[in-house]
């Protein structure tokens, strides 16, 4: 073995740049976030061949001395801490002082700079990690880094590299991030000498998210976004979620952002699935746009050089909060438990931004009580979130269901234009024996009964289940039904389970099954085919996961079955009732699939669609 001995300064840098700079998007984060950091209102990027050939990133911030363009590309120079509680209070996007410095080692950077109080401004170049002399230049307040042959003195590097459309891809997606998250800085991105990108931001705070969100993430995503803005003490959760009729393949549309920093967290992300893990179908990938503020004493972004990751001192308690929080706003009811109060559409007002430096955090009170506690006490009682159970009973059982609502909408009030106290207004006709039209105040709406059942009953089943034992009907003549070996033996195996969602089945020979008591909301349902479906569920599940993790799909199962079938004529007594029902149910939007369960058209996009006017 040959003798310790020190690396080469250049030698260190280069091997840190493996750590920053992993391709030319690693280099865009970097050189944004020390723009941000500047105070920087305007952000201009402009890209060659990828962002290998050449990076150039203007500001208009704060500008960097004369006397400290230096010390700016060496390594582990930064304004941004002093000491260690500076560390563990970081609020600003870079703080370790290694980023520019390592780009430099493997690449040709050129920094120009100017303050308000100077002159003009001052350039100095580094090539292979050798700063050259200072010298002046013109340019207009504000920083210019250019960074141009990327990977240029290691070959090997560089050849790992993709195509010059995947890397800019990269970049693009980077500078998205960026961008939503400071709604309040104007960006331009440029490429090959054409403008991809150019956002600007508006003077009134309260547009600035919405304008932002529409620019990155685009029409389609808007009309399925739910805004929401919780606060549980020191925490908040702010920011857009979409519900599951706009789900995704991939994770393309998953940004969170931790004190205006976006990272990429295992537990944020778990958080979030669980949250929309009863309502998404499949594989298929929520949407977010999602900003979590809390003391930045209470989480450590210096886990990874990229600082990417991060890690929370209370990890339990982040998690519970997020869960409950997205929870909340996705099952929150078309209106509350208040028949005459409609919950208006909140103001995408948020988040409203502000700099590190004016953020105001209870230092104290994150030690002396746990996240989990504040996560337990702002979710502690669903009702006041105005998230109400919903109740009625079945359109299974063959009857008209009951509601405070039974009565059909007289047609003539209609007619006349007289508003209305509920989200889904009131019956007009059936289609198809499928969908149910109603009119609102809004214009039409279109309900698919059987998913609207679908999902009413399937809450009403979680209810009662979380509430207890089950409410049974005992059959007064027992129903018997064929089964094979496997499923003899998977319902000798589960009658525990059985009994918990409200069946009584046993043997009844060496070929029979019998059925003694059924959950009563299911009484009028095809029962032989509801069991069957149940024990293939069963038997395809360990024992062990069968209450706790796969509880769900039994009870979709049993709601699928349960729920009114397609082709079945409804009176306007039954559909006003299932519009009732569906405005005070949880997750009413969607079904237990992830299809959304109802659609409106506005009066003007009916008119546009028949061109009246024109």
């Amino acid at each position: 073995m040959s003798a310790i001995r020190p690396l080469p300064d250049l030698l260190i840098s280069q091997i840190a740049a493996g750590e920053v700079v992993e391709r030319p998007a690693s280099v865009l984060k970097e050189l944004i976030e020390n723009s941000l950091d500047a105070g920087a209102t305007e952000i201009d990027v402009q890209l060659s061949e990828g962002g290998v050939r050449l990076m150039r990133v203007s500001d208009d911030g704060s500008g960097i001395p004369k006397a400290e363009l230096n010390l700016a590309l060496a390594r582990h120079a930064t304004s941004k801490i002093a000491s260690l509680d500076d560390l563990e209070r970081v609020a600003s996007f870079g703080f370790r002082g290694e980023a520019l410095a390592s780009i430099a080692a493997v690449a040709r950077v050129t920094i120009t700079s100017r303050q308000a109080d100077d002159a003009h401004a001052w350039r100095i170049r580094s090539e292979a990690g050798e700063a050259g002399k200072t010298e002046p230049a013109a340019q207009a307040v504000g920083t210019t880094i250019e960074v141009a042959d990327l990977y240029w003195n290691t070959p090997a590097r560089r050849k790992f590299l993709k195509t010059e459309s995947t890397e800019f891809a990269h970049c693009d997606d980077v500078f998205c991030r960026m961008a939503l998250a400071r709604a309040d800085v104007s960006f331009t991105l440029t490429h090959n000498g054409n403008v991809k990108r150019r956002i600007t931001n508006t003077n009134s705070p309260a547009e600035q998210f919405p304008k932002r969100a529409r620019d990155i993430l685009g029409e389609e995503f808007f009309p399925h976004a739910r805004p929401l803005d919780i606060s549980a003490g020191p925490l908040r959760l702010s920011g857009l979620a979409a519900l599951p009729a706009y789900s995704r393949a991939s994770r393309d549309e998953q940004y969170f952002f931790v004190n205006g920093r976006f990272v990429r967290d295992k537990l944020l992300s778990h958080a979030a699935r669980q949250a929309w893990a009863d309502i998404l179908h499949g594989a298929r990938q929520p949407a977010y746009t999602l900003f979590l503020d809390l003391d930045p004493a209470a989480v450590d972004v210096n886990v990874h050089p990229a600082k990417t990751e991060v890690r929370f001192r209370d990890a339990r308690g982040i998690h519970q909060f997020i869960f409950h929080a997205l929870q909340r706003t996705l099952a929150a009811p078309l209106v509350s438990a208040n028949e005459n109060e409609m919950h208006a559409p909140t103001p995408i007002q948020i988040p409203t931004w502000s700099p590190p430096q004016q953020r105001s955090f209870a230092v104290d009170e994150p030690a002396t009580r746990p996240y989990l506690e504040f996560a337990r006490a702002a979710f502690a009682k669903d009702g006041e979130a105005g998230i109400s159970s919903s109740t009625g009973a079945s359109l299974a059982s063959g009857s008209a269901v009951q509601s405070r609502h039974s009565a059909p909408f007289p047609t003539g009030e209609i007619a006349t234009g007289a508003t209305t106290q509920t989200s889904l207004g009131y019956a007009l006709a059936q289609v198809g024996g499928v969908y149910v039209l109603a009119q609102n105040t809004q214009g039409l709406v279109i309900v698919d009964m059987h998913a609207a059942h679908e999902r009413i009953l399937y809450e009403r089943l979680k209810t009662t289940i979380d509430a207890g034992p089950p409410s049974t009907q005992r059959l007064l003549v027992p129903m018997l039904l064929s089964a094979n070996s496997t499923e003899l033996a998977t319902a000798e195996e589960h009658q525990q389970s059985f009994a918990q969602l409200g069946f009584e089945i046993s043997a009844a020979g060496p070929r029979e099954l019998s059925v003694r008591s059924v959950p009563a909301l299911l009484a009028g349902g095809d029962i032989v085919e509801l069991v069957r479906s149940l024990l293939k569920d069963l038997a395809d599940h360990p024992a062990s996961r069968v209450v706790e993790t796969q509880r769900n799909e039994l009870l979709g199962t049993m709601a699928c079955h349960g729920a009114v079938r397609a082709n079945r004529s409804l009176t306007v007594t039954e559909m006003n009732a299932l519009l009732r029902d569906m405005e005070i149910t949880e997750r009413a939007d969607q079904c237990n699939h992830g299809r959304p369960t109802w659609i409106q058209f506005s009066m003007s996009e009916l008119d546009r669609m028949f061109m009246r006017g024109r």
